[in-house]
């Protein structure tokens, strides 16, 4: 009895001694603890201060590697954690933003992500978030793409975006400053639910291919309230853009606010419901314009578009739908009246200001696909020179003008 009751207590002991050291095991070793070396997050929610992870504010020394780091525990962590980009000039290369992530993140940019201008660093874009959900990208600070050191130095080397949201569901852009893009500055690829709202974005006005916000292949995207100035289009909606608003944006420099270019590329699909308003467009070579290759590789429609209540100051080509855009100037000698792009249902509302010359409304559209359902609706806007009259021009366009100037109103 006595040698049983020992075996007993011993057992129990060595059972003991068996749990403690497993939990304090288990404890050292849970699967949700931050690797060894990982930034640690400080602050409420979890903030990624990209200045405690080694970035340094000189504008001079490359500070990708710290960013890239804050993201990605960022991006690893739940809750709403932030990538914060405090005050100062940082050096960055290209940055790659990708998920999924496991929570709500947002990059609260405060300072100025400096743009490195050696091109071999870039495959493609500078900053691109790609697959994530929502994301905030706020604050006062700055994305200097740097785009005024290399624009003449390589003409066929393909520049880097600024910044890319690829395949991102509710996403938000607003407040900040993006500058001298090499690129676009804001490029909407393949994305729903996204808005971009108070930011300001600044390029020369001789810089190519500097569009200010694109949007392609992506459905219920805002652009308001934005302050744009570029040396190509302020806003652009490409093929396969659907439900897009543009409000409240004042454009100048720059190309203006277009639909288009369409049909440059085989598959893509079509543009339906745009709406442009409560616009101003100062000194820009066009104004809004819906534009499609005369030799277009896809056959697809743009329908649903409505640009109401803009106004046009000093504007070279107010009004413009062209259906034989040719811009490389490698086109057949003839119009070859082929064009496989259908444009219908547009409204011009409201249209008001002045035209840099005399052809206000130019309406250009193919023998075979002609425009239709188009309507101009209190259009009034003059040229503002001298000795020559306000005209419009109109080619295979059919609806209904009404309320404008007598002179516009050239539909069939």
């Amino acid at each position: 009895m006595a040698s049983t009751s020992n075996a007993v207590r011993v057992f129990f002991i060595l059972t003991v001694v068996y749990v403690v050291c497993a939990a304090k095991r288990t404890g050292s070793t849970k699967s949700d603890a931050a690797p060894e070396g990982a930034p640690k997050a400080t602050g409420a929610g979890g903030t990624f201060d990209i200045s405690k992870l080694g970035a340094t504010s000189d504008g001079k020394t490359d500070s990708t590697k710290a960013i890239q780091e804050a993201w990605t525990s960022a991006c690893g962590a739940t809750g709403s954690p932030t990538v914060l980009i405090p005050k100062g000039g940082y050096l960055v290369g290209p940055l790659n933003f990708s998920g999924p992530c496991k929570g709500d993140v947002t990059v609260q940019l405060d300072g100025t992500l400096m743009g490195s201008n050696d091109l071999s660093k870039y495959k493609s874009s500078w900053i691109e978030v790609t697959r994530v959900n929502n994301i905030v990208i706020t604050g006062s600070g700055t994305l200097d793409g740097q785009g005024t050191g290399v624009y003449t130095k390589d003409c066929n080397k393909a520049m880097p975006n600024t910044l890319v949201l690829y395949y991102v569901n509710n996403g938000s852009v607003s407040g900040i400053t993006l500058l001298n893009s090499k690129f676009f500055h804001i490029n909407i690829d393949k994305c729903k639910d996204i808005t971009v709202k108070e930011v300001t974005i600044t390029a020369p006005g001789d810089a190519e291919n500097t569009d200010g916000v694109h949007v392609g292949d992506s459905s219920k995207v805002s652009i308001t309230n934005a302050t744009i100035g570029t040396g190509d289009d302020c806003v652009s909606v490409g093929p396969g853009s659907a439900g897009v608003m543009v409000s409240g944006v004042t454009c100048g420099p720059g190309q203006g606010i277009s639909v288009g270019c369409l049909g440059r590329y085989k598959d893509e699909k079509d543009v339906t419901d745009v709406t442009v308003r409560d616009c101003v467009l100062r000194n820009t070579t066009n104004g809004v314009r819906i534009k499609s290759y005369e030799d277009a590789e896809s056959v697809i429609t743009a329908s649903r578009l409505t640009f109401e209540n803009i106004k046009m100051e000093e504007v070279a080509n107010p009004i413009i739908i062209d259906q034989y855009y040719c811009p490389e100037k490698v086109c057949p000698g003839n119009r070859s009246s082929t064009s496989h792009v259908a444009v219908k249902d547009v409204t011009f509302r409201n249209i008001t200001g002045t035209s840099s010359t005399p052809e206000a409304v130019t309406l250009i559209c193919s023998d075979k696909q002609p425009c239709s359902g188009v309507q101009l609706i209190d259009v009034n806007v003059e040229y503002a020179g001298k000795n020559n009259k306000t005209m419009a021009v109109c080619t295979n366009a059919k609806g209904t003008a009404r309320g404008s100037l007598e002179a516009l109103g050239c539909l069939l």
